[in-house]
């Protein structure tokens, strides 16, 4: 299993908090960075572009993989986000891999005068979406027409490194739309923080779904966004939490928290060995890679342990 981090791009990212992330997760020998690609959710902090924060990492980094988790399809026109990935995925010889969602928060379309359709439409603009980047991404000159979008002879150069066989990936975890549309279109499936028991029935859905496209369900890379409070020892584990009890105006005591989490959040919480054994029932129902949150943008301790600690433990799964 493959271990990388995720940063909340909403939540107070900077230029200089970026950079030194990215330059902290190569250092360390992780895996991957990813982002979220959110305006704001709540308060307003500062929330640097994120495709133009994925230029800068393919310039920033030789090694690792990096993308969103997830753009919403209303936030960006298709064209411009085609044309975007594929050079980003070009300036970094693939690394970079686009991620799409229908997007799902309708404070920030509201403050910034972003249409949010309804679910119906934002799930058939997202179809309509994969489709014409695909088209884009292929040999030109090519058309689409959709119900919502399209393009006439076109011929988007540069292409990204693999061409039309470029990998999307596609986040969420709905049964009636967003698993489907995994099975008929992504080359990865991120799912979002769920406990055993819950992956192992979606894995189930999304099997069904790609028997009904005729698709093996292997060919389908599988990885999570993990919220989690993790630590090596139990000090680390109460600094760590207070530290995130801080953050989110939380009071009482760390093991309280903790717990609320687990049971209103499915987050991942606990001491070394409880967490591997937890992964390693996770690779057990195919899951490939764990994004794991960075709540402190300033300190390289816990992707220290991440990288140092957690990492060999999973590394054979």
């Amino acid at each position: 299993m493959r271990v990388g981090l995720m940063v909340e791009g909403q939540a107070g990212l900077t230029w200089e908090r970026w950079i030194h992330i990215l330059h902290t997760a190569e250092r360390l020998d992780l895996d991957s960075v990813f982002r979220s690609d959110h305006y704001f959710i709540g308060s307003h902090q500062s929330s640097i572009d994120a495709f133009l924060s994925f230029a800068v990492a393919a310039r920033e980094t030789k090694r690792i993989r990096f993308g969103q988790l997830v753009s919403p399809v209303t936030f960006r026109s298709p064209v411009d986000v085609g044309r975007m990935a594929a050079q980003i995925n070009q300036l970094s010889n693939g690394r970079y891999q686009l991620g799409l969602g229908a997007g799902w928060h309708g404070p920030e379309h509201e403050a910034y005068g972003i249409p949010f359709p309804s679910t119906r439409e934002r799930f058939e603009r997202l179809e309509e979406a994969i489709n014409l980047i695909k088209t884009m991404w292929g040999p030109g000159p090519a058309s689409y027409s959709g119900k919502h979008y399209s393009v006439t002879d076109v011929d988007t150069i540069p292409k990204p490194v693999f061409g039309a066989d470029t990998p999307i990936t596609i986040g969420g975890s709905g049964e009636k739309r967003t698993l489907p549309l995994v099975a008929k279109y992504a080359d990865e499936w991120n799912a979002v923080n769920m406990q055993v028991e819950t992956y192992k029935h979606k894995i189930d859905v999304l099997n069904a779904a790609c028997d009904a496209v005729d698709r093996d369900p292997a060919t389908i890379h599988r990885t999570m966004m993990v919220f989690g409070l993790i630590a090596g020892d139990e000090r680390s584990l109460d600094r760590l939490t207070r530290h995130h009890m801080q953050m989110s105006g939380a009071t009482g005591s760390p093991a309280a928290y903790r717990q609320q989490k687990v049971e209103a959040s499915n987050w991942i919480v606990g001491l070394t060995d409880e967490v591997v054994d937890k992964f390693a029932q996770f690779a057990e129902l195919g899951l490939e890679e764990t994004q794991l949150q960075l709540f402190n943008f300033a300190s390289d301790e816990v992707p220290a342990y991440y990288a140092n600690e957690l990492k060999p433990r999973v590394a054979d799964f």
